[in-house]
């Protein structure tokens, strides 16, 4: 009854002060440009207090781009001449470390930024599809596995791709025909008289190379598991970001999943794949920094891998958990919601992940 399959998700308008954070200026700022009659005009509530939808944010975005000053940064941070698609595989050897809230905010986020995102739902699961409004038991959308097939079936990837509530944010849903995809490689890749099956680790690069100019930044929710579906995705990825929750039966877990992982991009890199990493980092996930083990795994980790761990850890919040019981995130819910000290500490936490993670896009493609 809450989710008819009729039913699109819609989007919440955003504050003066969330609006300025995302598009990189002072309250201040945008309050002058309205005054001036400069820009989208805002809502305006009975005590004064404007709110600007994600499209008035965008054109905001245009508009400061188009009239600010030469010397100063651009406002609107598509790639430019010579920059490369960056392709973000999120990923995780066991469920439940947080890898798919990871990669919806991360995608939301760089799309409320003002880059052009394409979100991947490679999990049969399809959780993150779900968290923007597809229902997969309900609605019949194709997956990525369209592109991937080995048939006559196979559709290019402009086909699957879906609008998300988010201006700027596309997604490729998933459903559980992905995992046809699992069982018809090897096959594939047996077959001597076709190259199709034993280069599969390039479709997703060459699926990708269809909409190339359409996207900054491409990220990718993999399945919880090594399998051909995670492989192809960081055969095509420029970048990995693994999430770890800080406990000792998940960083062992995660010391077998790289043993595993490292040997495996070596053979399919002889056999042919152009692995492209420019970075990874270990992103630590439903961190409680008042649980003392925790805290020292944590540093554990970061004595181990000082170059490698993400510098921001995501807490642990009831804030996001309430957000998905109604298959929302934390930028889609109201402050209003909830115990405003519990909501602002997970937004604080996320957005310092999120904005870590932008920096290193950017600095892939040479920028400051």
């Amino acid at each position: 009854e809450h989710y008819p399959p009729d039913a699109v998700k819609s989007l919440r308008s955003f504050s003066l002060a969330e609006a300025a954070y995302f598009l990189g200026v002072t309250s201040s700022n945008i309050k002058k440009l309205h005054l001036e009659g400069k820009g989208p005009t805002p809502a305006t509530s009975a005590s004064g207090r404007r709110s600007y939808t994600a499209e008035q944010m965008l054109e905001l975005r245009q508009y400061l781009d188009r009239h600010g000053r030469a010397d100063y940064k651009k406002y609107v941070p598509h790639r430019r001449g010579g920059e490369e698609l960056q392709v973000i595989a999120v990923v995780n050897f066991k469920g439940g470390s947080g890898k798919t809230t990871t990669a919806a905010h991360l995608a939301q986020h760089l799309a409320l930024t003002g880059h052009r995102v394409l979100a991947i739902d490679l999990d049969p699961q399809a959780s993150l599809s779900a968290l923007h409004g597809i229902q997969p038991e309900l609605d019949r959308n194709p997956s990525l596995y369209e592109a991937l097939r080995y048939d006559g079936s196979k559709k290019p990837i402009s086909e699957v791709v879906r609008r998300t509530n988010f201006p700027g944010l596309d997604i490729i849903p998933a459903n559980l025909e992905l995992q046809e995809y699992e069982y018809e490689t090897p096959l594939a890749a047996s077959d001597k008289s076709s190259a199709e099956g034993r280069m599969f680790f390039t479709r997703i690069t060459d699926a990708l190379k269809e909409v190339d100019h359409d996207y900054d930044v491409v990220v990718i929710d993999c399945p919880p598991q090594l399998g051909y579906l995670t492989l192809t995705a960081l055969a095509a990825s420029t970048a990995v970001l693994i999430t770890i929750h800080p406990q000792m039966l998940d960083v062992m877990s995660m010391s077998q999943f790289l043993l595993m992982l490292g040997g495996v991009l070596q053979s399919i890199s002889g056999a042919g794949a152009d692995v492209r990493l420019k970075w990874f980092r270990y992103l630590v996930t439903r961190y409680e920094p008042t649980d003392g083990p925790q805290a020292q795994m944590v540093g554990f980790m970061q004595s181990l891998f000082p170059k490698q761990m993400l510098k921001s850890p995501m807490v642990k919040s009831t804030a996001i958990s309430d957000a998905g019981i109604t298959n929302q995130t934390l930028y889609e819910v109201e402050r209003a919601q909830f115990t405003r000290a519990t909501y602002d500490r997970a937004l604080e936490a996320l957005n310092a992940v999120n904005e870590e993670i932008a920096a290193l896009v950017h600095q892939a493609w040479g920028r400051r």
